[in-house]
C-alpha cells in the first residue's frame, strides 16, 4: 500500500472516531440534562458537585493509557463536564481581577471555558460576590512557592463565613513581553505584578540590570501599559500576552522552573467527602506557653497528616495569633472530627473554614 493510501485509511479511520466520539458526547450530554431534571424536582438548587467532578477525574487518570498524558486526559474531559453543566446554567466565577489575570487562568482551568469568570478589583470583592449570592464561587490566590502566603486572602477569612470548596495548583510560567510599537534596544523600564518581579529577580539582574522595575496591581495590568508604549516592557503570562497582543520576547523567565501558585475555590456549601480530601482551619489559641503544642498535639496523636501551618496577627487582642492549618482527611471522617473537637477543647477559638477535594490538576 502507497503512503497516500495508508494516509487516506488512516484519515477515514479518524473519521470514523471522530463520529463516535460526537455520538458519545451528545449522549452523555443528554443524561447531564437528566440528572439536573432530577435534582430540580426534588428541589436541588446546586448542579456542581465538587466532590463528584474530583471523583469522575480521579478515574481518568487511572485509566488512561495514553499516548495523551494525564494532564491532557484529565482538561479535556474537565472542559465536556463544564459545557455538559453549562446546558442548564452556567457557573459564575468571581475571581480577582482584572481580565488576563493568573487567578482567572486557574478559575478556568478548574471550571473550564463555559463557566462564566467575572474579574473584580479585589479580593475582598471576591468574597462579597460569594456571600451576596452574586456568584457562585470565588477563586483567590492563598499562596504562591516560592513567595509564600497570599495575606490578604488569609484575613478575609477571619472576617468572613465563606467556605472553602475547592483548590487548584497553577504552573507560573513568566514571559518579558514587548508590544508592536516597542523597540527591545531601547527598553527602559518594565511592568509587572511585585510578586512577580521577585520571581524574575535573578533573571533581570542578569539580562536587563539597569532598567527600572515598576510595580503595579496586576500583570495584566502591566501589559495594558506596555500596549501604548515604544520604550517599555512586562512580565506577564499567556493569557495577558493574548489578550493585549504582545510579543514574547523571551518565554519562562522566573527563576524557579517549579513556581507555582495555589489558589482556593471559596463557597457557601459543604462539599461531601471525595475519597481524597484536605481540610483547612482557624484557631485562635490561648496566649500561654505551649499553645502550640497543645493545639498541634491531637493532630499527632490521630495520625493526620498536616500540609501548612500559617500564623497571622489576632484582629481582636494585641499580640495573640491565629493559625490556619490544612491537613488531609475530612471532616466528616469520625477520625478527623475526634481530633478537632479535641483541639476545640483547648483553645480560644476553632473555625473549620471547609473540607474539600484534593486538587486533581
Amino acid at each position: 500500500m502507497s503512503d497516500d493510501n495508508k494516509l487516506d485509511a488512516l484519515r477515514q479511520q479518524i473519521d470514523g472516531i471522530d463520529k463516535d466520539l460526537l455520538e458519545l458526547i451528545s449522549k452523555r450530554a443528554n443524561c447531564a440534562q437528566q440528572v439536573a431534571e432530577v435534582k430540580q424536582a426534588a428541589g436541588e438548587s446546586a448542579f456542581y458537585r465538587p466532590e463528584r467532578e474530583a471523583q469522575v477525574l480521579r478515574k481518568v487518570l487511572e485509566k488512561n493509557q495514553g499516548p495523551l498524558d494525564d494532564e491532557e486526559m484529565a482538561r479535556l474531559f474537565r472542559e465536556i463536564m463544564s459545557a455538559c453543566l453549562a446546558l442548564e446554567d452556567p457557573i459564575k466565577v468571581a475571581y480577582l481581577g482584572p481580565e488576563g489575570t493568573f487567578t482567572q487562568q486557574a478559575a478556568i482551568k478548574h471550571f473550564g471555558h463555559s463557566a462564566v469568570t467575572m474579574p473584580m478589583a479585589a479580593i475582598d470583592d471576591v468574597f462579597r460576590e460569594v456571600v451576596a449570592g452574586a456568584v457562585d464561587y470565588g477563586v483567590v490566590p492563598v499562596e504562591n512557592s516560592t513567595e509564600g502566603v497570599v495575606n490578604n486572602t488569609l484575613d478575609s477569612f477571619l472576617d468572613s463565613n465563606v467556605g472553602i470548596s475547592g483548590e487548584v495548583e497553577l504552573r507560573i510560567h513568566q514571559h518579558f513581553l514587548v508590544g508592536p510599537n516597542t523597540r527591545p534596544e531601547n527598553i527602559t523600564r518594565v511592568y509587572s505584578h511585585a510578586q512577580s518581579l521577585a520571581q524574575c529577580r535573578l533573571w533581570l539582574d542578569a539580562n536587563y540590570p539597569s532598567i527600572e522595575r515598576i510595580a503595579v496591581s496586576s500583570n495584566a495590568e502591566a501589559a495594558k501599559f506596555v500596549k501604548g508604549e515604544w520604550n517599555s516592557a512586562a512580565i506577564a503570562g499567556d493569557m495577558a500576552a493574548d489578550l493585549f497582543g504582545l510579543s514574547r520576547l523571551r518565554e519562562n523567565i522566573e527563576d524557579r522552573p517549579d513556581n507555582s501558585t495555589r489558589f482556593f475555590i471559596i463557597g457557601r456549601e459543604h462539599v461531601p467527602a471525595s475519597g481524597d480530601d484536605k481540610t483547612s482551619v482557624i484557631v485562635t489559641a490561648h496566649n500561654q506557653a505551649g499553645a502550640l503544642h497543645d493545639l498541634l498535639l491531637p493532630f499527632h496523636d490521630a495520625g493526620i497528616d498536616l500540609t501548612r501551618i500559617e500564623t497571622r496577627p489576632s484582629r481582636t487582642t494585641k499580640w495573640n495569633y491565629v493559625f490556619f492549618i490544612d491537613f488531609k482527611g475530612h471532616v466528616d471522617d469520625p477520625v478527623v472530627s475526634q481530633a478537632l473537637q479535641q483541639v476545640r477543647d483547648k483553645v480560644a477559638d476553632l473555625k473549620v473554614l471547609g473540607s474539600y477535594p484534593k486538587g486533581v490538576l
